[in-house]
């Protein structure tokens, strides 16, 4: 089966696409990448060359494959960074191709809209388009700390405020919460942890952090392909969050030790492929009050 994967692309590093197709490939998956820009290389340099495809340019990639009748064996669709609400509808369209051609196809949206210290980084488009048409559509959804805390309008500092917080989000739709880059206060010194929320259970995992200037980008988009690829393979939620886990504290272990800026995926592809087991999800009892 085959994973449709909308989002950015790079010819240098390691974001959207580029930190998405391969690694889930690596976990055995087709992947039919569509990409929404291509540029030289990541934003973050503060210089770039390249091309912001149009919505039109997405859907008419996505119609020659409809048109091949392969749209059936597409089991999951996975979008990330989308640059307008355009796009966005183009995938939600793309969704809905493929849950009228037999399947029940999972729709994971990573909404790409901004994070903690940085503040939004996209059109303010997105934010209504994410909350009213991406995250009601979707059954996964992979929010950073900040963005749960523009889906759910409220701060998350605790772990409680996290319960609360997915719940809100589930009530739009999605079955599984994934917050990731998450700081609760509970959170030790050192540490970043990630938070879970599916069938009326919650989770937490936690990290050592490791310490890079700059940071790498495209934790995230590896983040989103990683959880998916292993709920696609396992369909058990809190073992697909130790798997991807796993996997992607190895990659920035692997990018710490070569001084490199961008993630060494190609490098760490037997961790990706074959996680070992060094972080455990520890579920979480939570109380809260539903509003």
């Amino acid at each position: 089966m085959a994973i449709l994967s909308v989002q950015s692309h790079v010819a240098y590093g390691n974001v959207g696409n580029r930190a998405a197709v391969f690694p889930l490939e690596l976990l055995g998956f087709d992947v039919w990448p569509i990409n929404t820009v291509q540029f030289s290389n990541h934003t973050g340099y503060g210089g770039w060359k390249g091309e912001v495809f149009s919505a039109a340019h997405v859907r008419g990639i996505w119609t020659g494959i409809k048109e091949l009748g392969v749209a059936g064996q597409c089991e999951a669709v996975l979008s990330g960074y989308l640059g307008d609400a355009g796009i966005g509808e183009a995938i939600l369209e793309a969704v809905s191709d493929v849950r009228a051609a037999g399947t029940r196809t999972l729709y994971c949206c990573d909404p790409v809209m901004g994070d903690s210290g940085r503040g939004f980084y996209v059109r303010e488009e997105l934010v209504g388009f994410f909350r009213d048409k991406a995250i009601p559509r979707a059954d996964i959804v992979t929010p950073n700390h900040f963005e749960a805390e523009v889906l759910s309008g409220m701060k998350i500092g605790s772990l409680e405020d996290a319960a609360l917080a997915a719940d809100r989000i589930h009530a739009l739709g999605p079955g599984i919460v994934l917050v990731t880059s998450f700081r609760p206060r509970e959170l030790p010194p050192g540490h970043i942890a990630m938070f879970l929320s599916a069938a009326g259970r919650t989770w937490t995992i936690e990290t050592e952090e490791i310490p890079m200037s700059p940071m790498p980008n495209g934790g995230g988009d590896l983040t989103a392909a990683l959880f998916l690829g292993h709920y696609l393979k396992h369909r058990d939620p809190a073992m697909a969050l130790e798997e991807m886990t796993n996997a992607v504290f190895e990659v920035f272990a692997a990018t710490k030790r070569a001084g490199a800026r961008e993630l060494r995926i190609v490098q760490s592809r037997d961790a990706i492929a074959e996680p070992g087991h060094r972080f455990t999800a520890l579920e979480r009892f939570l109380h809260t009050k539903k509003s």
